[in-house]
This record gives structure tokens, sequence and C-alpha cells, in this order.
């Protein structure tokens, strides 16, 4: 009688046990990274500004070539920001030399020019090469930068459009932003 007691109790043990043990793993709670306060960031923000890069970086903002490029971003931020219609002129199919931005082209938007940067899909990539020169555009971005490389501001095309028809929308990534 014991044996049987003792075989019908071990399994019942055994299973208890695991769902103890799945319980307390379910209950934990994932580990995210904490976001930093404003004042950690500012403290890295300063320490940055005295690395060589920093000051290469500060040197640039305060030259002719940055502030003309920072002026520049800065009349197209409203636009930017409410994600607005641009209209915009396509000046040249070709990114200045040495640039890494991927796929692009040059506009001129309120008489300032800018490299209009693209993230396409394959599929989007024929009806963008069929952007000519002094093209009229309308576009519309999220977000403008500026590097000390480049010499012009750097747009994300999030949506082109070309004589009433959309040549290009952004396709949002998978799993997120």
């Amino acid at each position: 009688m014991k044996k049987i007691i003792h075989a019908l109790i071990f399994p019942l043990v055994m299973a208890s046990g695991l769902l103890f043990a799945n319980c307390e793993i379910k209950n934990e709670t994932p580990k995210k990274p904490i976001p930093k306060t404003l004042s950690e960031r500012k403290a890295e923000l300063k320490k940055w500004k005295a690395t060589p890069d920093g000051i290469k970086y500060k040197n640039w903002e305060v030259s002719p070539r940055g502030k003309k490029v920072l002026a520049s971003t800065a009349k197209i931020s409203k636009s930017v920001s409410t994600f607005t219609n641009m209209e915009a002129v396509v000046t040249s199919l070709t990114l200045p030399p040495g640039s890494r931005l991927g796929f692009g082209v040059m506009v001129r938007i309120n008489d300032e020019d800018y490299i209009l940067r693209f993230e396409p899909e394959k599929s989007q990539l024929q009806q963008l090469h069929s952007l000519k020169v002094n093209d009229q555009i309308i576009l519309k971005s999220h977000s403008v930068s500026h590097a000390p490389k480049y010499s012009y501001p750097i747009v994300s095309g999030d949506y082109v459009q070309r004589d009433s028809k959309v040549i290009y929308r952004r396709v949002p990534r998978k799993g997120g932003c």
C-alpha cells in the first residue's frame, strides 16, 4: 500500500514543483533599460564635448559652413515637425562625393539646397529612379539632420509626390519604429 501511495504522490509533487517554478518565471519582470535622467544625459554630452570629436563638432558649428547648414535646417524645421508638404525641385540625381547615406538626391527647398535621403524597398527603387533634374516634387519628412562631413542638411524622405502621384512612401519597419 505504501508503494502505491508513494507512486501516486511522487508525480503529484513533481507536477506541483514544475508549476511553481513556471509561475516564478512568469512573475519576474523583464529587465528594461532604465532611461537616463536629463542630468545624466547632460553630463555625458559635456564629457563628449571635451573629446576630439566634440571639439571638432563645436568648431564646425561656429564656422561659416556650419552656420549655413544650421540656418538651412532651421528654415524647414517647422514643416518637418508638423509633417506638412514642402515644395522642392530636384537639382542633382547624385549625392556629394564621398557620401555614405545610401540612396538619395539633391533638392532645393525655399532657395536652399538639401540632401534628400531615402530608405527604399526594392519595389520602390524604380519609381525613385524615374526622378529627373528639375522635377517639381512635394515631400514630407519627419526628420532633418546635419553632419560636419556634409555641406547640406540631410532630410529623410517619408513621402514624395510628383505630378499628383505618390512615387515614394516610407514603409514602417517591422516590429516597432
